[in-house]
C-alpha cells in the first residue's frame, strides 16, 4: 500500500487519523497472513463525496479489524485487496457482507464464489421502498384516470411501517 498517498488524502491536518490506520493496517497485515472467515467491504466519501476509499474488514465474531484500505471504489481497487490476501482467500471467507455497489459485486463473484454473500439490510430496505413507492405510484395514477377515489393516496406508510409505529394519520382508511 503507498502510505504517502494516503497520505496526501488526508492533507496534514488528518496526520493523527493516517498514522492511527496506516498502524492498524500495518498490524493487521503483519506476520502470518491473517485468516479470516467473514469480511465486509464498504467505502467512505471524502473531499465533499466526490472521492472514495475502499475498506475492507474482517467481521469475525472473536476479531473485528480493518484489513485494507484501497483509493477509490472501482473493481481493481477491489481487486487489489484480493491479489494482496490471495492466500487467505482461497478457502476463506465464508462470509462476504457488501452494499449493491456493481463493481463490488463482480468482484466478490468472481474472486469468492465460495463464499455467502450478504447484503447489508440498508441498501435492501432502501432498494424496496422505491420500488414499493413506484408500484404504489402507478396504482395511484391508474385508479385516478379510471375515475375511482384515489384511495392510496397518502398511503406511503400503511406499506413501510410497522402498524404499531404507525399514527393514525398514517392508518389506511377503507
Amino acid at each position: 500500500m503507498n502510505w504517502s498517498a494516503v497520505a496526501s488524502i488526508f492533507g496534514t491536518s488528518w496526520n493523527r487519523v493516517y498514522r492511527s490506520v496506516r498502524h492498524a493496517v500495518t498490524w493487521g497485515s503483519s506476520s502470518c497472513p491473517p485468516r479470516f472467515t467473514a469480511i465486509g467491504v464498504d467505502e467512505i466519501a471524502y473531499k465533499r463525496g466526490l472521492k472514495y476509499l475502499t475498506l475492507v474488514y474482517q467481521i469475525d465474531s472473536e476479531k473485528r479489524r480493518l484489513l485494507w484500505v484501497g483509493k477509490d471504489r472501482k473493481e481493481k481497487t477491489f481487486e487489489r485487496f484480493f491479489d494482496l490476501f490471495e492466500e487467505s482467500v482461497k478457502n476463506h471467507p465464508k462470509f462476504i457482507c457488501s452494499d449493491m455497489w456493481r463493481p463490488y459485486l463482480k468482484v466478490i463473484a468472481d474472486r469468492a464464489g465460495h463464499a455467502i454473500h450478504v447484503l447489508d439490510r440498508f441498501h435492501i430496505m432502501q432498494t424496496m421502498n422505491e420500488k414499493v413507492g413506484k408500484v404504489r405510484d402507478q396504482e395511484l395514477r391508474q385508479l385516478k384516470a379510471e375515475g375511482y377515489e384515489p384511495i392510496l393516496k397518502h398511503s406511503r406508510w400503511c406499506l413501510l411501517k410497522r402498524p404499531e409505529n404507525r399514527p393514525q394519520k398514517q392508518t389506511l382508511k377503507i
